[in-house]
């Protein structure tokens, strides 16, 4: 088992050092070579890496680390300072963009439930991706940098409604997707 471990990890590693440098190349977003490479090693494609087990603890480490690195970039003040384009800007995108989708299912026949399901699905955003490629451009300070950064902390927040929202539509028996019902 110590063994596999081993050899997941460096597995993973190689291919991150491949990834950033055929992106950096492309000039392509490093975090974009990343996710493909993810999926070109794991189980589903060339299956170097295993789905579960010990890459599932890797992963997790892998999040903890990214959301600490997101909390040291980001404090209670300012985040306070920022309130106005976090609860207006960042509420504005992510109910027009639900509200939109939630109009689209409803034209093609699909339910408003699962249109809210998909329109809070499509209106969230990779905070970490987002902050990683706005830093690498040094665009995090800038106007615009702070103002989306306002909105994917709103989607940030955002995520707890959802996470209650979804199975709640699921057990009232409604038209939320048939994948997502216990």
């Amino acid at each position: 088992m110590p063994h596999e471990f081993l050899t997941i990890t460096l597995i993973l590693l190689a291919s991150g050092v491949l990834v950033v440098t055929a992106s950096r190349r492309l000039n392509l977003p490093p975090m974009l070579g990343y996710l493909l490479g993810g999926m070109l090693i794991g189980p589903h494609a060339l299956a170097f890496v295993p789905g579960a087990g010990g890459t599932q603890n890797l992963a997790e480490f892998g999040v903890v680390f990214l959301m600490f690195s997101i909390g040291l970039e980001f404090s209670l003040p300012r985040l306070n300072s920022m309130r106005r384009i976090v609860f207006g800007l960042g509420l504005a995108q992510v109910l027009a963009t639900t509200l939109f989708t939630v109009g689209l299912c409803v034209v093609i026949g699909l339910g408003w439930q699962t249109g809210l399901v998909l329109g809070g699905i499509v209106a969230m955003s990779s905070t970490a991706i987002v902050t990683k490629m706005l830093s690498d451009r040094l665009e995090l300070h800038s106007s615009h940098g702070r103002q989306i950064m306002g909105v994917a902390l709103f989607q940030d927040l955002a995520v707890v409604p959802l996470l209650v929202m979804i199975p709640a539509l699921a057990l009232t028996g409604s038209e939320a997707p048939s994948a997502m019902r216990p």
